[in-house]
C-alpha cells in the first residue's frame, strides 16, 4: 500500500481547503501520500435553487460516481450535503472532529441593528425561516454561489447581509466578514453542519481501516442523531429543519426545530440519551415533533 491515494473533492476554495486538511491529517497519521482530484458536480454548475435541482445530493453524486468507477479512492464532503439515505456500494468511513457548527451573519452590523426592510441573502430555507422568526420586518431573499460570491453581494450592495456557516468562513480565512455568530438558541444549524464526511467504496476493507484513523466517535454520534431526526421527518435541504446535538460524557443532547416558512410558528423540542443509541434518539425526537404537527409546518410554503 505504497501508492498515492486519490482524494476526490469539489473544486471550490472551501471544498479544496477542507479536503486538504483531511489529506494532511491522514498523511500525518498513516504516512500515506494523498493527491487531491477536483470534481465538478451538478450543484456547482447549476444556477437554480438547490430544491429545484434535487437537493443536497447534487453536490455529492458526482463524487460518488467516481468512487464507484475507481477514479478516486475516497471523497470528502461537507456532511450536511449528504443525503440521509444509504448509498449502494459506498460507506461513511470516517467523521473527523467537528468544527464550530454555528451560523454567522456577514454584514455591516448585528441582526438587531439592521434597519427595517434590510435585505438578507441565504440559499437555505432553514435560515430563511429562522431569520423571519427573529426579524419578521427584514426582506429575506434567496441567493446562490460559493462563500466568496455571496460575500461579494454584500460589498456590491446587492444585499445588506448574508448568513453563512461559521466553520466554512474559518476554513477560508474570511472571519473579518462576520458581524455576529448565532447561538443555537437563536438559530439551530443544519444537521451535520460544521462536520465533514469521508466516504469510500464499501468493498475497500484496507482503505476503510486506514480512514478509520480519522474518525471521531463523539462527532459521529452527534451527527448520527441529527441525521436520524432529519430522515425521520423525511425532510431535506428544501425543508426549514434545524438540529444540533452536543456530546457530553457519553450522553447526546439533541435539539430539533421545524419552523414555518413565514417564521410565525415553530416546533422546537429537545431530548437526551446514550451516545450508543444516538440514531434512536434522533428518530424518537422527530416522532415527537411530528406528533405536534411538524409535517404541516414543513408542507406550508409562503409565496
Amino acid at each position: 500500500m505504497s501508492t498515492t491515494l486519490k482524494l476526490g473533492t469539489r473544486r471550490s476554495l472551501m471544498a479544496m481547503t477542507q479536503s486538504g486538511l483531511v489529506a494532511d491529517d491522514l498523511t500525518a497519521r498513516t504516512g500515506r501520500a494523498v493527491e487531491l482530484v477536483g470534481v465538478t458536480t451538478e450543484g456547482d454548475v447549476s444556477k437554480a435553487q438547490l430544491a429545484q435541482i434535487g437537493g443536497t445530493g447534487v453536490f455529492v453524486n458526482g463524487l460518488r460516481e467516481r468512487l464507484l468507477s475507481g477514479e478516486i479512492d475516497f471523497a470528502v464532503h461537507s456532511l450536511k450535503d449528504l443525503p440521509t439515505g444509504p448509498a449502494e456500494g459506498i460507506t461513511l468511513a470516517a467523521v473527523p472532529p467537528r468544527d464550530d457548527p454555528r451560523d454567522a451573519l456577514c454584514g455591516p452590523a448585528k441582526l438587531a441593528d439592521l434597519g427595517r426592510g434590510a435585505r438578507i441573502g441565504t440559499g437555505s430555507p432553514r435560515r430563511m425561516a429562522q431569520l423571519r422568526a427573529l426579524r419578521p420586518d427584514l426582506d429575506v431573499v434567496p441567493i446562490r454561489g460559493n462563500a466568496d460570491t455571496r460575500l461579494r453581494k454584500v460589498t456590491d450592495g446587492e444585499v445588506d447581509a448574508v448568513v453563512l456557516a461559521f466553520a466554512g468562513l474559518t476554513r477560508i480565512d474570511r472571519l473579518e466578514a462576520v458581524s455576529e455568530i448565532f447561538e443555537p438558541d437563536q438559530m439551530l444549524p443544519a444537521p451535520g453542519q460544521g462536520a465533514l464526511a469521508v466516504e469510500c467504496r464499501a468493498d475497500r476493507a484496507d482503505l476503510i481501516e486506514l480512514l478509520a484513523t480519522l474518525d471521531h466517535a463523539p462527532t459521529r454520534a452527534a451527527v448520527a442523531a441529527e441525521r436520524a431526526l432529519l430522515a425521520t421527518l423525511e425532510a431535506g435541504c428544501s425543508a426549514p429543519v434545524g438540529a444540533y446535538a452536543a456530546w457530553y460524557d457519553e450522553i447526546v443532547h439533541l435539539t430539533g426545530v421545524v419552523v414555518g416558512y413565514d417564521g410565525e410558528r415553530q416546533i422546537r423540542l429537545s431530548e437526551s440519551g446514550s451516545s450508543d443509541d444516538s440514531e434512536r434518539l434522533g428518530r424518537d425526537l422527530a416522532l415527537r415533533m411530528l406528533a405536534e404537527g411538524a409535517d404541516q409546518l414543513m408542507g406550508e410554503r409562503t409565496s
